[in-house]
């Protein structure tokens, strides 16, 4: 059975942060990678791409779901997206991975998702700046990309860490594979 991924886009969403991830999993035969929106209608990315999602927030759903991405924006540190919440926070209650970067990694805070569990951001003032009701301090880490337990975040300057972070999160056997693309992609060194 394919593992589904979630990809949440929004009006304004951050384009190259999931820009290295997008094609690794939707290449791969044992994926199905679903990109979705609030409504199902066309959103405009940061870098004025315009897209049409495949489903709405309604058509998704927890219990089908493996991953749920969300790239940063904008829009998260103007307090937007409450509606993707119930999602978020459905698939955590369900051991489920969720992978926040950037502005992003904010909701998961605001949420209280982060305040047990390693996890990185941007930055931690600005984490604890946009999230008043944080209290993860002791578990932040100042890293380009933290996994832990079925939390994934990332800086926004580091979608290449973001993507081996969810790459290996879900198949941590082919860790060697993806040590080779990451160094293909963030060195520009092919390794045999």
């Amino acid at each position: 059975m394919k593992k589904q991924i979630l990809i949440f886009l929004f009006d304004g969403y951050s384009d190259w942060e999931i820009s290295f991830i997008a094609p690794e999993l939707r290449k791969r035969s044992d994926y199905e990678v679903l990109y979705f929106s609030t409504d199902g209608k066309p959103v405009v990315s940061m870098g004025g791409l315009n897209v049409l999602p495949s489903k709405s927030l309604g058509e998704v759903s927890v219990d089908t779901a493996d991953l749920l991405i969300l790239p940063g924006g904008y829009a998260w540190e103007k307090g937007e997206l409450r509606e993707v919440d119930d999602l978020i926070e459905g698939m955590t209650k369900q051991g489920k991975a969720v992978a926040a970067i950037c502005g992003a990694t904010t909701r998961l805070a605001q949420l209280e998702l982060l305040d047990s569990v390693k996890h990185t951001s941007n930055v931690l003032f600005y984490l604890k700046q946009m999230a008043t009701n944080y209290k993860g301090d002791e578990n932040y880490v100042e890293a380009e990309a933290v996994a832990d337990q079925n939390i994934i975040t990332a800086g926004g300057i580091y979608p290449i860490e973001f993507a081996k972070a969810i790459l290996t999160q879900l198949d941590p056997s082919e860790e060697g594979v993806i040590n080779k693309w990451f160094q293909l992609f963030k060195h520009g060194i092919w390794m045999e």
